[in-house]
C-alpha cells in the first residue's frame, strides 16, 4: 500500500492494516528461524569455519551476538527435530510452535515462553500460550510465575533447618564529602522500606516555570532517602500510604494462618511463610484484613470522592495491585479509582472500585475500555478495535490462572 492510499484510512482501518501487517512480519520471523535450526542441524557453523551460528549469524547479517543467540535459541525450540533413522519429532514446545506458524506470537512472546516453562509441566503450555495470544511477553512471565507458585504452593512447606539465615547487612563509607551506603534487606524488612521511599519519591508535578521533573529515577531515591532520614528524626511526621501512615499489609487465608500452613502476600507480592506471619501479627503496625469480613467499612456513599484508608485496604487485598490486564504494578503503586465515576453520581466504595497504576488509570479515562465487575472481580471490555467481540478480560496475574486437565 502506497503512502496516499493509507493516509486516507479511517483510525480502525489503518490500525488494522498494522496489525495485518505485524502478523505476516512473524509468519515469515518463523520461517526464518525454521531456516535458523536447519542451519544448526546440518552444522553450517563448522562447514563456514565458526564456532557456532550465532557467531554466523553475527556477520552474515550484521545483528549483535546476544540477538543471534536468542535468534537461535528460539529456533531451537521451535524446530522439529529430525533422528538419525529419519523421525520427526515434534518442537519442543509444540503450542507455542503452532501459534508462531500462524502469526499470534513474536520472537520475544517465545522467549518469555520458553523461560516460564522451565518451571513449569509440559501440560502447562497451552494456557500459557492462550494468554501469551492476548498480553505483551513482560506479563507472559508474569503470568508464568503466579501458574508456577500456585501448581507448587500445596507442597509440604520447608521446615527450618536449624542453620542461621543471613540477617540485614548495612554498610557505610565515606567517600570524600559524600556517604555511601549499600544495604541488603530480608523480604519484610525490604518491603517495609519500599513502602516508606515509595511515597517521597514520586516525580515533582511539571509546572509550566520548570517543566517536568528532570531528575532520573535514582536521582528521586536518593533524595527520597535524604527526605526518609529527616522525617524519621521528626516521627510524628512519617510519610502517608494510601492516605495513612504506612502500613505493612499481609494478606492470606484465615484458616492458613490458624493452621500455620502456606504463605501470605507482602503488598509487593513477595511471599512469606505462615509461621514468620504469625510473629508479625504480634506487631501493632501490621493490619488484618479478612476478605468477607463486616470489620471494615466497604461504603461511604457521595460524602466524598477520596477513598479513606479503610477501603482501600479492602481494595488492596482484593486486587492485589493494579487490576487492568497483564499489569503486575504493586498495590503502592495505585489508585482507586471509581468504576461509575464519581462525577456521574457513583459511589465511594469497594463495590464500585478498582486498583489501577497511574497509567492504566488514565488509559481508562481517556479511552473506550470499560471497567465492570464480575464476582468482585474488576473485569475489562476492550475497545471494539481491539476485540469485535468486547469479551470481558480480568488480570490472571493477580487471580487464579485458567486452569489446565491434571
Amino acid at each position: 500500500m502506497i503512502e496516499q492510499e493509507f493516509r486516507l484510512l479511517a483510525t480502525d482501518d489503518l490500525l488494522n492494516a498494522v496489525v495485518g501487517d505485524v502478523v505476516e512480519i512473524r509468519v515469515l520471523e518463523n520461517a526464518m528461524m525454521q531456516k535458523i535450526a536447519e542451519l544448526e542441524r546440518r552444522g553450517a557453523a563448522s562447514e563456514l569455519g565458526y564456532r557456532t551460528v550465532a557467531q554466523v549469524l553475527r556477520h552474515a547479517v550484521r545483528w549483535d551476538l546476544k540477538t543471534a543467540r536468542q535468534w537461535v535459541a528460539r529456533a531451537e525450540v521451535l524446530a522439529r527435530e529430525v533422528t538419525p533413522t529419519g523421525a520427526v519429532l515434534e518442537p519442543e514446545l509444540p503450542a507455542t510452535a503452532a501459534a508462531v506458524a500462524e502469526g499470534s506470537l513474536s520472537g520475544e512472546h517465545v522467549s518469555a515462553v520458553a523461560e516460564v516453562m522451565r518451571d513449569l509441566p509440559p501440560e502447562a503450555e497451552g494456557p500459557v500460550v492462550e494468554f501469551a495470544r492476548g498480553h505483551e511477553p513482560s506479563a507472559v512471565r508474569s503470568f508464568g510465575k503466579e501458574l508456577a507458585y500456585r501448581l507448587h504452593q500445596a507442597d509440604p512447606e520447608p521446615r527450618e533447618s536449624g542453620e542461621p539465615v543471613p540477617g540485614n547487612r548495612l554498610r557505610t563509607a565515606w567517600k570524600g564529602d559524600q556517604l555511601e551506603v549499600w544495604a541488603r534487606l530480608d523480604k519484610v524488612s525490604g518491603a517495609k522500606f519500599e513502602a516508606l521511599i515509595d511515597p517521597l519519591a514520586k516525580p515533582r508535578p511539571a509546572t509550566p516555570e520548570e517543566g517536568p521533573d528532570p531528575r532520573t529515577r535514582a536521582e528521586r531515591e536518593g533524595d527520597a532517602f535524604a527526605d526518609l532520614v529527616d522525617l524519621v528524626l521528626r516521627s510524628d511526621r512519617l510519610p502517608e500510604h494510601g492516605g495513612e501512615p504506612v502500613t505493612l499489609t499481609l494478606t492470606m487465608r484465615y484458616r492458613d494462618l490458624a493452621e500455620q500452613t502456606g504463605f501470605a502476600a507482602l503488598d509487593n507480592r513477595e511471599r512469606v511463610p505462615a509461621g514468620l506471619v504469625r510473629r508479625l501479627a504480634c506487631n501493632a503496625g501490621v493490619v488484618p484484613v479478612v476478605l468477607g469480613g463486616r470489620s471494615e467499612s466497604v461504603d461511604i456513599g457521595r460524602k466524598t470522592r477520596t477513598f479513606p484508608a479503610a477501603i482501600r485496604r479492602l481494595l488492596v487485598a482484593r486486587d492485589r495491585g493494579c487490576s487492568f490486564p497483564g499489569c503486575d504494578r504493586p498495590p503502592k503503586h495505585c489508585d482507586a479509582h471509581h468504576i461509575r465515576f464519581w462525577s456521574q453520581g457513583g459511589a465511594t466504595s469497594v463495590h464500585n472500585a478498582a486498583l489501577l497504576c497511574r497509567h492504566h488509570h488514565t488509559l481508562v479515562h481517556r479511552s473506550e475500555w470499560e471497567v465492570k465487575l464480575r464476582d468482585g472481580t474488576p473485569a475489562f471490555v476492550p475497545p471494539s478495535w481491539l476485540d469485535p467481540t468486547r469479551t470481558p478480560r480480568t488480570n490472571t496475574a493477580h487471580h487464579d490462572p485458567h486452569r489446565f486437565a491434571a
